[in-house]
């Protein structure tokens, strides 16, 4: 019974050998007989392709990404399929090889025990790059040097009967095979790895390559999965068919039962997937373990126990102590049970920290939370969501202190914090608790610092990825903010795309000088749309000059967010506004280049003057462009 939850806290934020990851989990798993929770990789039968299962030949492979990506999860599937020795892979060692005799019918592959041979392979594991290869600043081994020298050979000799399989980190790759004697093959191949990194690729045409970024893969892809795993892992049957007391170990009072159901249900697991989602959609990828680790310390949690995960023999204590609610799964989700240090130094709470759940708010909000008890309109909301809620809703505590808050009775400042504290963990379970149906009465994404991020969700990627078109008033927003952004005025146009200049400056924070006008609606080739690429997996604004003249800009949603707070409300804080407003002014300096290359193809007649458009505007913000020609 408690093995299993002893198993869990490996996935948790425990202090471990990042390196080792997978060979811990494994050993841990087959020490305790207990399995691991493993699914499949979306890219786990791309990769296995790669080794001759369906593909013409067997090519090498690269895998990198980020720490936690599961690189040498995905070795190991490949090991095991290729039928390799259990105790060699058991081993320490970062360095295996196999030779493996490919059948001439690849389609029964590996099922198919002694075929007619189609070829025979040796194939290289370089499980962990950085295991293997010399520290920083330290010689090469020969024999190492010499088998890396022997890859960047075998990737452009169709007939090598040698293949590898390599694993490292983004940054380490490029950096180890730049270490390597300077030879053709060695630039050929360092020149093809960078390429496929920029270029986002898996292959190049000649090249006896699959490049595999795992850091592409979808964050919300590889949550659904885990999650999935995750709940239904045999552990959890184990826990259930036993018939604890109510304060035993997954009895009705254990917090880590709490949890676990709380996990279960589809709403917390669509708000979970929503801010998943929403990283991919700003540029940050969540590796699995990570997601791993934010599901366990969801569910085992608490501040007051050790390493702050419980183990089944603090579950009494806790429920004895009266603080069981400390370890609810809405405040663990944002690594509230972990010290500040800890908490910074995970990527996944680090990520969703950005979204400020908890510290954002609106009056509506707060108003139920203090107020709504007696509220006519609010009360029912208040009942359901928080009264209702006995283990992480309102408590004794929490309504001794709204009541000092509320009476100005108390002058003792940290009362007055803690009940702040309160506030900033119900704000949290409300995001997770209001219905899909309340979203927009309660205004749920006012609880995050991104306010359109479920419009964003909803009305912009949701309908790109159907084919369809995303509403007209959405895109004239965003132009509205363009043309904010491009001209450094309060302009209220949002049918044309303004592009303008200080002069000789492109960049500057007021722009009056008029280069020219985009027409936002289909006109002669121009038009200004948002299209989905299911190549990078991004939302794209871009603007035509003609069909075969356009700029794409990468629709994040934090642009998107920022776009849309200068269209409604004219300007954003410093802190979190900079680095869009840099982004959109290189933006426009690109939309000014492809005007420019239109307009060299144009034949202009010669001219005695010079003519500018002078941009101004009426009372009413309309743009009022004004003609002016300069003779020389």
């Amino acid at each position: 019974m408690s093995h299993w939850l002893r198993f869990l806290r490996h996935y948790g934020p425990v202090p471990r050998n990042d390196n080792m990851y997978d060979e811990t989990i494994q050993r841990s798993a087959h020490r305790q007989g207990i399995a691991p929770i493993e699914f499949e990789h979306p890219y786990q039968h791309l990769i296995a392709d790669s080794f001759g299962r369906v593909t013409a030949d067997p090519v090498s492979v690269i895998l990198t990404g980020t720490a936690g990506d599961g690189k040498t999860h995905l070795c190991r599937q490949v090991w095991k399929a290729l039928k390799g020795s259990e105790d060699d892979w058991a081993s320490d060692n970062p360095y295996l090889t196999i030779r493996f005799n490919y059948p001439k019918d690849r389609t029964t592959w590996p099922e198919s025990e002694e075929p007619s041979l189609y070829r025979s392979v040796k194939i290289h594991f370089i499980r962990d790059l950085s295991g293997w290869a010399p520290q920083q600043g330290a010689d090469w081994d020969v024999d190492k040097e010499v088998l890396l020298q022997k890859f960047c050979q075998t990737l452009f000799n169709p007939n090598a009967e040698e293949i590898f399989l390599i694993a490292a980190n983004d940054g380490q790759l490029v950096e180890s095979f730049r270490r390597l004697k300077d030879t053709e093959e060695v630039r050929r191949a360092r020149q093809v790895f960078e390429d496929l990194l920029v270029e986002d690729q898996q292959e190049q045409p000649g090249v006896r390559l699959k490049f595999f970024n795992l850091s592409r893969a979808s964050s919300a892809e590889l949550f659904d999965r885990a999650i999935e795993k995750f709940l239904a892992h045999p552990g959890w049957d184990e826990l259930k068919q036993r018939v604890p007391g109510e304060s035993d170990v997954f009895g009705l009072n254990c917090p880590i039962r709490r949890n676990y159901e709380l996990l279960c249900t589809p709403l917390v697991q669509a708000r979970l997937r929503a801010l998943l989602e929403l990283c991919d959609y700003n540029g940050l990828h969540v590796p699995v373990r990570q997601i791993l680790l934010l599901l366990t310390n969801a569910v085992l949690g608490h501040p007051d126990v050790g390493q702050h995960l419980m183990l089944p023999s603090d579950v009494p204590k806790v429920i004895a102590a009266g603080t069981a609610s400390r370890a609810c799964l809405y405040n663990n989700i944002f690594g509230a049970n972990l010290s500040d240090i800890r908490r910074q130094s995970v990527t996944i709470f680090d990520f969703l920290e950005r979204f400020q759940i908890g510290y954002e708010t609106s009056n509506r909000i707060d108003n139920l939370l203090i107020f709504g008890e007696d509220d006519e309109n609010l009360g029912v909301y208040f009942d359901t969501l928080i009264e209702k809620d006995k283990f992480c809703g309102a408590d004794d505590r929490f309504y001794a202190a709204k009541h000092e808050y509320i009476e100005g009775t108390s002058e003792d400042e940290e009362k007055d914090n803690e009940f702040l504290r309160m506030l900033v963990a119900q704000r949290r379970g409300l995001f997770f608790k209001i219905p899909k149906e309340a979203e927009f009465e309660l205004n749920l994404w006012e609880l995050t610092v991104f306010r359109f991020a479920g419009e964003y969700l909803d009305e912009v990627v949701d309908v790109l990825r159907r084919g369809a078109v995303v509403k007209r008033p959405l895109v004239s927003r965003l132009v509205k903010g363009l043309n904010r952004v491009f001209t450094g005025m309060l302009i209220n146009s949002d049918r044309e795309l303004y592009l303008a200049t200080s002069g000789n400056y492109s960049q500057a924070k007021v722009s009056r000088i008029l280069v020219e006008r985009v027409s936002v609606e289909p006109s002669k080739g121009e038009k200004v749309i948002l299209r989905f690429d299911p190549a990078s997996g991004r939302v794209l604004l871009s603007v035509f000059f003609a069909p075969d003249n356009s700029v794409d800009f990468n629709l994040t949603l934090i642009r998107y967010e920022f776009l849309s707070r200068i269209a409604m409300e004219g300007a954003l804080p410093a802190s979190f506004s900079k680095e869009c407003y840099e982004d959109l002014l290189a933006f426009k300096s690109r939309l000014i280049a492809a005007y420019s290359k239109r307009q060299a193809q144009e034949e202009a007649p010669p001219s005695l003057t010079i003519s500018l458009t002078l941009l101004s505007l009426t009372k009413q913000g309309n743009p009022d462009p004004r003609a002016v020609e300069i003779v020389p």
